[in-house]
C-alpha cells in the first residue's frame, strides 16, 4: 500500500482530494491543512508521495520542499497553486519538486493518473 500526504490550507482541497484518492484502495492518504504538523513525517519518508500547496499561511510550500529535500530526496512531491509563473514552475522543479498541478484543478480523472503514474516510478 503506498502512503500519500496532502498539505494544503483550503479544507476544500483537502476535502475533495481525500476522497478522490480514498476510492484507490492501494493508497493510504492522510491530509495536513497545517505544513508544521507535516513536515517531520515528510522528512522521515514515510509518505511516498506528497501533494503539496505552495501558498501557504503557516510555511511556504517551497520553504516545506527545502526542508524536506534536506533529508529525503525518495518521497515524490506534487505542487499544487491557484498563482503559476514560469518562474515559480523552475523553481520548484530545482529545488525537488516531482510535477506540478495547476489550480482549480480541471479533470480529477488525470490527476488521479499522474499520482498513479509518479508511484509506479
Amino acid at each position: 500500500m503506498k502512503k500519500v500526504a496532502i498539505v494544503d490550507d483550503e479544507l476544500e482541497i483537502l476535502n475533495m482530494l481525500e476522497r478522490l484518492l480514498g476510492r484507490d484502495k492501494n493508497l493510504e492518504v492522510r491530509v495536513f491543512s497545517n505544513p508544521e504538523n507535516a513536515i517531520e513525517e515528510v522528512k522521515n519518508g514515510i509518505f511516498d508521495l506528497v501533494l503539496l500547496d505552495i501558498m501557504m499561511p503557516q510555511m511556504d510550500g517551497m520553504e516545506f520542499l527545502k526542508n524536506v529535500r534536506v533529508k529525503n530526496s525518495k518521497t515524490k512531491v506534487v505542487m499544487m497553486t491557484a498563482h503559476s509563473t514560469l518562474d515559480r514552475v523552475l523553481n520548484s522543479h530545482q529545488i525537488g519538486a516531482d510535477d506540478y498541478l495547476l489550480k482549480p484543478f480541471k479533470s480529477l480523472p488525470k490527476i488521479l493518473d499522474k499520482i498513479n503514474q509518479l508511484l509506479d516510478t
